[in-house]
């Protein structure tokens, strides 16, 4: 037996599109499987509850996978800089593939580790695939990032069509011997006093199996009413693939072609190329993530620094957290969030405005909270799209666009189904008061953003 390749699985849990398991199988040695969990580098931000839960079950489906295929998935916690060459010199593999990442510090562990290995005479390359373009590529006509999505967007759709995605892998070689693995249960990923998860195991089915029957089941029945109906709170004209796009379940690749293909005439064409520019939106939010890698923590307009949060109020906080404001949709919004590990985007936007602009709370603490609380929550769409709606970000909504929940609920809700399926006590009378008034509150917002805006 020759020297064995190894892949590096990281957010791309899949066997379909997966350019580093290609590159694998092409070299025609024994391929072993290998995901990091990684928490102890510095700088690397550790994944949410939420997301824990569904990560556990993702590497279950894709382990099982691997092994109906002939291979292995070998499971070790702790420094990727230290387990990745350990696993190399453990199982003497000549060769390793990973698909890229594109946060700040993870690139700085890739860079490290194909320095190292190539320096012990390891083949490295890593690919793209969890990206239609790569964040360099896309350049305004000053060789700048762009800091604005439309112009984005029609730079993108001057490019090259993103390549075709690549056949699943049906057959995958593994070594004789196989090394050892962590026990995935002894992660403790999973919740279990208090065991939170039951509504995520109702909604949820991880794995890429599940991943591609919802794309061909929201191409089929839901595409032709998505930019009609996506804005209905209590509809079912979303794909909810975010999750699957996040830990790469299924590539950008997969969804782009496949709704290409199925865009029609009419209705479905409309519908098509709207929910394309989602694909798009997401990969602006990747982009700016390359060129500002402290999104998380940093306002990306600087001058936004000089915003004048409060002090943080504790009650208000936790109110907003538990959806008890008194706000119906928000107060929905919330209790979605917390059973399903989701929440509809239009209310995503209606909670967290309300949050930075009613309650004048910094946007860094509803960031926080998602990220425990999505099973979607990634490292760029998370805080962009919180500071898109805080007014800090790129792109961002204009200072003074404050979403008003109850106009949202009369548009978006008019029947009363969402409210009545996520918080009924806001229809039989039993809700709390409101915690804040909508109106002098945006006028607080309002008085404060123009602060920013003049220069204090």
């Amino acid at each position: 037996m020759g020297s064995p390749s190894l892949v590096w699985f990281r957010d791309d849990l899949r066997l379909t599109d997966h350019p580093a398991l290609r590159a694998a199988l092409d070299r025609g040695e024994p391929v072993i499987g290998l995901y990091v969990l990684d928490e102890e580098s510095d700088g690397v931000r550790e994944i949410g509850g939420a997301a824990r839960w569904w990560l556990h079950h993702s590497l279950a489906s894709l382990s099982e996978r691997l092994s109906e295929r002939g291979s292995t998935l070998v499971l070790r916690r702790g420094r990727a800089a230290d387990v990745v060459p350990a696993v190399v010199e453990e199982t003497g593999a000549g060769a390793v593939f990973w698909n890229r990442r594109y946060g700040g510090v993870e690139r700085e562990i890739d860079a490290g580790l194909k320095e190292e290995l190539r320096g012990d005479d390891v083949t490295v390359a890593s690919f793209a695939a969890n990206l239609l373009y790569e964040p360099w590529t896309v350049r305004t006509g000053a060789d700048t990032p762009y800091g604005v999505y439309s112009p984005f967007r029609r730079a993108v759709e001057r490019m090259p069509a993103p390549r075709a995605p690549l056949s699943e892998a049906r057959k995958i070689p593994g070594p004789t011997t196989a090394p050892t693995s962590d026990d995935l249960g002894a992660w403790k990923l999973l919740p279990t006093k208090p065991d939170w998860a039951g509504g995520l195991r109702d909604t949820w089915e991880p794995g890429e199996p599940a991943a591609l029957a919802r794309l061909n089941e929201f191409l089929d029945d839901d595409l032709g009413d998505y930019a009609f109906s996506r804005d209905a709170l209590a509809g079912e004209a979303t794909s909810n693939l975010s999750p699957r796009l996040r830990w790469g379940e299924i590539s950008p690749y997969q969804v782009w072609h496949a709704t290409v293909e199925h865009r029609g005439s009419g209705k479905h064409a409309e519908s098509a190329t709207g929910f394309l520019s989602e694909l798009i939106w997401r990969e602006f939010a990747w982009h700016v993530l390359f060129h500002s890698p402290d999104l998380a923590t940093k306002n990306w307009r600087q001058q936004f620094d000089a915003f004048p949060w409060p002090p943080l109020n504790h009650a208000h906080l936790e109110a907003w957290q538990r959806g008890e404001t008194g706000i119906a949709v928000v107060d929905a919004g919330m209790k979605q969030l917390w059973e399903t590990g989701v929440m509809h985007n239009r209310v995503r936007m209606v909670t967290a405005s309300f949050l930075t602009k009613n309650l004048l709370i910094d946007w860094r603490r509803g960031e926080q909270w998602f990220w425990d609380c999505l099973v979607d929550a990634d490292a760029a769409s998370n805080p962009f799209n919180w500071q898109w709606v805080a007014g800090s970000g790129a792109d961002a909504a204009p200072y003074f666009r404050v979403f008003n929940p109850e106009t949202q609920r009369e548009k978006f809700d008019r029947h009363g189904e969402y409210i009545r399926r996520w918080a009924p006590e806001h229809l039989d009378g039993g809700a709390p008061e409101p915690m804040v008034d909508l109106k002098e509150t945006r006028q607080r917002a309002l008085d404060a953003y123009d602060k920013v805006r003049h220069g204090g």
